[in-house]
C-alpha cells in the first residue's frame, strides 16, 4: 500500500534535513552508462536527490551541486522536444533529460539559482516561475549565511569536544561487523549466547543496517532495520522515523525499546586452562659450578726499627706488598718464635748498657771527685 504524498515528503525532509525547492520526473545517465534511467528528482538545498519513484522514502542517489562547474544544453531550445543537460561536476559528468524544453528550462533555472546564488539571465519562464526563483534564492541565501547570534564564549577545557570518527568507530566496534544480511542472521542464529544485535553496512553507500534476533511466542525471529546517515544525524527507518546523534544512540534506542531484552553481539573469546613451564634459554647453564677460590689479602708493609732490621734483614722494598705467613705452616712452630723473641730482648738490653757507659752524667762526676773532659 502506497503512503500519502504528504507522509512521503515529510519522511524525506526528516532524512535529508534540507528544504524542498523543486521536484519532478526526469531521466539520468552517467558518462559511463549507455542508457538513461528514470528517476523522481527533488532539489533540496544545493543537492539533487534521486528516487526510484515518487513513493520511495530513501533516496537512491545524491548529486552534490556545490561541485557544479557548468550546466550546458546539448540541443537548442525547442518547445515540444525533450531537453538534455550535461552537468560537469568536479569528479564526473552527468546528463539529465527532461520530457520537454519548458520542464528543462524550469530545472535549469532552479539549479543555477541555488548554485550561483543569483537569478540566471535569459530565462524563458513565466512571471510566476520567476517569483518562485526569487523566493528560493532568498531562502537559500538565508540558509547559507552565518548566524546573526553573538559568538558563544570559549568552551571550557574540561569539556570534551564532539566525538571524532575514530572515537565513534571505537564505540560501535564491539557489535559492528562487515557482513551481509544473511551472514549476520547466521551469526545470531548459531551463537545466541553472544548477543542479539549486529550493526552492519547497508547496501546503500554511507548507510547502515541493524539485524537483530528477537524471541517471540512462536520462536526466534530475525528482523532487519535500515539506518540512514544524514547531516542531522542517523535516522532509524521506522513507521515514524527516529533521528539520533550517533550510532551508539541507535543501539541504545533499540535496547531501551525492547526493555533491555536485547544486547549487542559480542563474540566469546577462548581462554587457556593449562600452565606450562617455559624451557630454559640455551645460553644459560642450569648445572651447579664449584665456587671460585677467594684471593689472598694483600697487606701494606710495616715500618720497623733498626733493631728489627738487624734481626729481620729481609726487608721488602718500599711500595711492595708482603703476604703474611700462613699460621698453619708447620715449619714455624711456637718454640722458634720464643727463641727469636728471647734473642731480640737480650740484644736490646746490651745496646742500652753500652749507650749508658759511654755517657756519664754530671752528678756521677762530682761524686767520684773526677773531672772528665
Amino acid at each position: 500500500m502506497s503512503r500519502p504524498p504528504r507522509v512521503v515528503h515529510k519522511r524525506r525532509e526528516t532524512i535529508t534535513a534540507l528544504p524542498l525547492y523543486y521536484s519532478g520526473h526526469l531521466l539520468k545517465k552517467h558518462s559511463k552508462d549507455t542508457d538513461f534511467k528514470k528517476y523522481y528528482g527533488e532539489l533540496r538545498g544545493c543537492s539533487l536527490f534521486l528516487y526510484k519513484d515518487d513513493t520511495q522514502d530513501t533516496y537512491t542517489e545524491k548529486l552534490d551541486l556545490d561541485q557544479l562547474k557548468s550546466m550546458e544544453s546539448d540541443s537548442p531550445y525547442q518547445k515540444k522536444e525533450p531537453t538534455v543537460f550535461t552537468l560537469s561536476l568536479s569528479t564526473e559528468k552527468v546528463q539529465l533529460k527532461m520530457d520537454s524544453a519548458d520542464t528543462g528550462e524550469v530545472w535549469r533555472g532552479f539549479i543555477l539559482t541555488v548554485v550561483k546564488k543569483e537569478l540566471p539571465s535569459k530565462l524563458q519562464l513565466m512571471p510566476g516561475q520567476v517569483l518562485q526563483l526569487k523566493e528560493v534564492l532568498a531562502q537559500e541565501i538565508k540558509r547559507k549565511s552565518p548566524s546573526s547570534r553573538p559568538p558563544l564564549p570559549p568552551r571550557p577545557g574540561f569539556l570534551s569536544g564532539p566525538p571524532s570518527k575514530d572515537k565513534l568507530s571505537s564505540e560501535i566496534a564491539e557489535c559492528f561487523f562487515d557482513v551481509t544480511r544473511k551472514e549476520a542472521e547466521k551469526m545470531l542464529e548459531e551463537n545466541p549466547e553472544c548477543g542479539s544485535i549486529i550493526l552492519r553496512p547497508s547496501t546503500m553507500p554511507n548507510n547502515y543496517a541493524l539485524t537483530l534476533r528477537q524471541v517471540s511466542s512462536s520462536g526466534p525471529v530475525m528482523k532487519n532495520y535500515r539506518v540512514t546517515q544524514t547531516n542531522a544525524g542517523f535516522v532509524i527507518e521506522l513507521e515514524t522515523p527516529v533521528t539520533v546523534s550517533s550510532l551508539k544512540d541507535v543501539l541504545k534506542y533499540f535496547i531501551e525499546k525492547t526493555e533491555y531484552r536485547l544486547c549487542p553481539f559480542i563474540p566469546s573469546q577462548p581462554y587457556d586452562t593449562l600452565i606450562e613451564a617455559s624451557p630454559a634459554p640455551k645460553c644459560l647453564n642450569t648445572t651447579s659450578r664449584p665456587p671460585k677460590p677467594l684471593p689472598k689479602a694483600q697487606v701494606s708493609p710495616m715500618l720497623r726499627s733498626q733493631t728489627k732490621e738487624k734481626i729481620l734483614p729481609n726487608k721488602p722494598d718500599e711500595g711492595e706488598y708482603v703476604i703474611p705467613d700462613d699460621p698453619s705452616d708447620s715449619s714455624l712452630n711456637l718454640a722458634q718464635l720464643d727463641d727469636e723473641l728471647r734473642r731480640a730482648l737480650k740484644q736490646r738490653r746490651e745496646n742500652i748498657y753500652v749507650s749508658t757507659d759511654e755517657k756519664v752524667s754530671p752528678y756521677e762526676t762530682k761524686l767520684n771527685g773526677k773531672t772528665t773532659m
